[in-house]
């Protein structure tokens, strides 16, 4: 049953981000915390999520000549907040990680009820990704910081896609640096990582697919069950 909800889970992460740009990650992490706990999640999910962003990448690499501001700018911000997040991850107790996930799920609920807005400046890419950089490898939810500043900064439909993953992968990479320094990294979790990476590719390709047929109203059906099911998720977990 392990290896069958790994396969789910990777493959609606990769459906999921492929059509909406993000927040296919946070789910799969949610979802593995609720039955192997949340540090082994978060160490599991990051080579598989760089998988499906490279793949991502591959797909839409024709949409990355001319995005201004260049895709680079986020990455030399995400890469060294994924670094310290990782290191946070290995040295913070379990019970801290999961309230960590709980309130990512919180956040994403309450900026899709516009409880709260954030609107990121001109000046706002480096410390932006920075901070999607941080949470992201301590709880998986740097997309509602990473999205709204792509937003902010004009980058829209596959071009937001094609940034969105390259800069999520940058980040994978590094707190899978930060987690392998601090022993969270080995054969099992690569095991689960590889399984997860498959599945991921397979949910990609039908994303693209399933593009071509989401609307608005589609699009905020998504959203929101998603959104419920990750805060499900995440107080399982925490229960």
């Amino acid at each position: 049953m392990e290896w069958v909800a790994l396969i789910v889970l990777g493959g609606f992460a990769g459906a999921l981000t492929t059509l909406a740009g993000l927040g296919g990650g946070l789910l799969m992490t949610l979802g593995m915390a609720a039955f192997i706990g949340p540090t082994a999640a978060l160490a599991t999910a990051a080579p598989a999520l760089l998988l499906g962003n490279t793949h991502r990448v591959w797909m839409y690499r024709a949409h990355l000549k001319g995005t201004r501001p260049s895709p680079f700018l986020f990455v030399a911000g995400a890469v060294p907040g994924a670094l310290v997040g990782g290191a946070l991850v290995v040295a913070l107790p379990e019970i801290v990680l999961r309230v960590l996930l709980v309130v990512a799920a919180l956040l994403a609920l309450a900026r899709e009820l516009e409880l709260f807005q954030w609107r990121p400046g001109a000046r706002a890419a480096v410390p932006g990704a920075f901070a999607a950089g941080l949470v992201t490898a301590t709880s998986g939810g740097g997309g509602l910081l990473l999205g709204p500043l792509l937003l902010a900064s004009n980058i829209k439909m596959e071009r937001f896609v094609v940034t969105a993953s390259l800069v999520a992968g940058s980040i994978h990479v590094a707190r899978m640096i930060a987690y392998g320094a601090g022993g969270l990294v080995g054969w099992d979790t690569l095991a689960h990582a590889l399984v997860l990476g498959v599945a991921i590719l397979g949910g990609n390709l039908i994303g693209r697919r399933g593009r071509a047929f989401l609307n608005e109203k589609r699009g905020t059906q998504l959203t929101w069950a998603v959104l419920f099911v990750c805060l499900a998720l995440s107080l399982g977990g925490f229960a």
